[in-house]
């Protein structure tokens, strides 16, 4: 099966199921599908080649810290 149809198989289920997603392109050759869950996001990777990646990406809690937004911005500070 193609990558589309991979993804499309997917959403359709996902859709079945009443489950938001966004489709967006990583790469020029990769569909990516992101869903949100409570506690997780996951990226799944539709390649051309009809192999499929997923990666998990787990919360490890709520932290009330008011400098959080400051600490996010400085990931993408200028060295």
């Amino acid at each position: 099966m193609t990558a589309f149809g991979n993804a499309s198989e997917l959403c359709r289920e996902l859709d079945a199921r009443h489950v938001t997603y966004e489709l967006s392109f990583a790469r020029p050759e990769v569909l990516m599908l992101s869903v949100a869950v409570p506690g997780e996001r996951w990226e799944l990777e539709f390649f051309e080649d009809g192999h499929i990646e997923l990666e998990r990406f787990v919360s490890t809690g709520v932290e009330e810290d008011p400098t959080a937004a400051r600490k996010l911005l400085g990931y993408f500070d200028e060295s």
